[in-house]
């Protein structure tokens, strides 16, 4: 189905917790909640996404958004441990998740467009104007939704202490 093989189910299978996770948490935080339940969830996913892209890579640029992915999941978990970053370390934590959701989005969106409906997809290639259009409407959401992001930290950054 969908010429999709074993390896490419488990990858898309194991990635999908990760769309949830992270829509519901923009929704509800504005951002990426690394230490929380459902920041768990994404980083379990994201990482198994992340690694097993190389597994079902047809592109060369799917290497590097995968190798990306996994970086920008290692910064985002990881940054809060660098105290001497102070304030920051908050702006990098969501900078980072923000643009790995991105990196989540952009494939996810070609893979759907290019492979759905079965058969008769609704784009014939990655270079396809609906698919190019797509990219760019990902693009200027994650910019959008950036500048708000630290908009809000800049105004939490008058609380005291990172949490």
């Amino acid at each position: 189905m969908f010429g999709i093989s074993p390896i490419g189910w488990f990858h898309t299978l194991g990635s999908l917790p990760a769309l949830v996770v992270a829509a519901y948490m923009l929704a509800r935080h504005g951002r990426i909640v690394p230490r929380s339940v459902p920041g768990a969830i994404y980083f379990a996913s994201m990482v198994l996404g992340g690694a097993t892209a190389f597994l079902v890579a047809k592109q060369p640029v799917s290497y590097a958004i995968g190798g990306l992915t996994l970086l920008l999941i290692a910064v985002g978990y990881g940054v809060h441990r660098v105290t001497f970053l102070g304030r920051l370390r908050r702006y990098i934590e969501t900078v980072s998740l923000s643009f790995s959701v991105l990196l989540l989005l952009v494939p996810t969106v070609t893979e759907t467009l290019t492979r759905v409906p079965d058969g008769a997809p609704l784009a014939s290639s990655v270079t396809s104007p609906i698919v190019l259009g797509s990219h760019a409407a990902l693009l200027l959401a994650f910019i959008v939704g950036l500048i708000v992001q630290i908009i809000v930290l800049r105004r939490e950054g008058r609380m005291p202490a990172y949490r």
